[in-house]
C-alpha cells in the first residue's frame, strides 16, 4: 500500500464487520490509525455481543503487525457517545481525522403496519447517530485545523463519509423507516458538506451495492427482485472500502457534498434533485391536469432499487 492516510485518525461505526470491517482495514492499510465502533447488536437492533468489535481489532492489528486498531462497544446511539468516541480517539491516538459512519439496523414493514417504536430505533441508529459523531468530531476537527494539525498549508485532513442507500433515493418495499433515514443522511451529508467547506473538511455520501448483513436480511416481494437480490450478494465489500479509502486521500480534499454510488469496479455520481421543469399555477380544479399534462412525461416511477440496478456487477 502506498500509506495515503499516514498520521491520520478514524472512527468508523458499524466497523466491526461486513462494509465497515472492510472499510476499517482499508484505512489501516492505508496507515490510518482506526476506532472500530460496533456494539455487536444484530441487524434488527436487539442484544448486543462485545466480542465483535475486539475480535475485529485483534485480527486487524495482527494484520498491520502493530496497534493500529481500537475497539469501542456501546452503541452510538445516543447523544453522549459521540462526544465520548471523538475524546477516546483523541486520547488514544492524538486526534481525529476521519469519520465513517456506516452503523444501521433494519427493521422492515409496510407504512400500514410498521410500528411507531421501530419507526425511532431506526431513525436513532441510522441517522440520529451520525448526527451526534459528525457533531461531536467536527468540533474538534475545526480546532485541529486551527492549530496546525496536517501542515501548515491549511487543514485538509478532515474526511466525513457517511454510508447511505440507494433505499432512501429510489425507496424499496415495506423500508419506510429504513429509506427515510438513508434519505435523512444524505440531507445531513449536503449541510455537512456546506458547514465545514471554510474549513477545508469535506463531507460525502456512498451508496453501497455489496454483500452485506442487510442485503442478507432482504426479502424480495416477487421474483425479479430475487434475481437482482442475488446479484448484490456476489459484490465484496472491499470495492466500496476502496471508493471511501479514495474519498480520505490528499487528493479526496477535492470532492465534497457529493452522492456517490459504487457496486463492484463500477462507481456511480448521482444526480441530486433540483427542479426539472415548472409551470405557472392556476386554480385547484385545474392545477392537478396541468401538472399531468405538462409534466407527466418526466414523472419518476415507483421502480425501487432491486430494479434500478439489474443488471450484472462489474466484480
Amino acid at each position: 500500500m502506498s500509506a495515503l492516510l499516514q498520521g491520520r485518525v478514524a472512527i468508523v461505526t458499524g466497523g466491526g464487520r461486513g462494509i465497515g470491517r472492510a472499510i476499517a482495514e482499508s484505512l489501516i492499510a492505508e496507515g490510518a490509525q482506526v476506532v472500530v465502533a460496533d456494539n455487536g447488536t444484530s441487524i434488527t437492533g436487539d442484544g448486543g455481543d462485545p466480542e465483535v468489535a475486539r475480535a475485529a481489532v485483534t485480527e486487524l492489528n495482527d494484520k498491520a503487525g502493530a496497534k493500529r486498531a481500537l475497539a469501542f462497544t456501546e452503541s452510538v446511539a445516543s447523544p453522549g457517545v459521540g462526544k465520548q468516541l471523538v475524546d477516546l480517539a483523541v486520547r488514544t491516538f492524538g486526534g481525529i481525522d476521519i469519520v465513517v459512519n456506516n452503523a444501521a439496523i433494519l427493521r422492515d414493514a409496510p407504512v400500514f403496519r410498521a410500528a411507531p417504536a421501530d419507526w425511532d430505533a431506526v431513525i436513532r441508529t441510522n441517522l440520529s447517530a451520525a448526527f451526534y459523531l459528525i457533531n461531536a468530531a467536527s468540533i474538534v476537527m475545526r480546532d485541529q485545523g486551527k492549530s496546525g494539525r496536517g501542515g501548515k498549508e491549511g487543514y485538509d485532513w478532515g474526511r466525513i463519509v457517511n454510508i447511505v442507500s440507494s433505499a432512501g433515493l429510489y425507496g424499496n418495499l415495506g423500508q419506510a423507516a429504513y429509506a427515510s433515514a438513508k434519505a435523512g443522511l444524505f440531507g445531513l451529508t449536503r449541510v455537512t458538506a456546506m458547514d465545514l467547506a471554510p474549513a477545508q473538511i469535506t463531507a460525502n455520501a456512498v451508496a453501497p451495492f455489496a454483500h452485506a448483513r442487510v442485503t442478507d436480511s432482504l426479502q424480495p416481494a416477487y421474483d425479479a427482485q430475487t434475481a437482482d437480490r442475488e446479484r448484490a450478494l456476489k459484490i465484496s465489500a472491499h470495492h466500496v472500502a476502496n471508493l471511501v479509502t479514495a474519498l480520505c486521500s490528499p487528493a479526496g480534499k477535492a470532492i465534497t457534498g457529493q452522492l456517490l454510488g459504487v457496486r463492484g469496479r463500477e462507481v456511480f455520481l448521482f444526480g441530486q434533485p433540483r427542479p426539472v421543469a415548472h409551470l405557472e399555477a392556476g386554480a385547484p380544479d385545474a392545477l392537478a391536469h396541468d401538472i399531468v399534462g405538462q409534466f407527466g412525461g418526466q414523472f419518476a416511477d415507483l421502480s425501487t432499487d432491486l430494479e434500478a440496478f439489474n443488471t450484472e456487477p462489474l466484480v
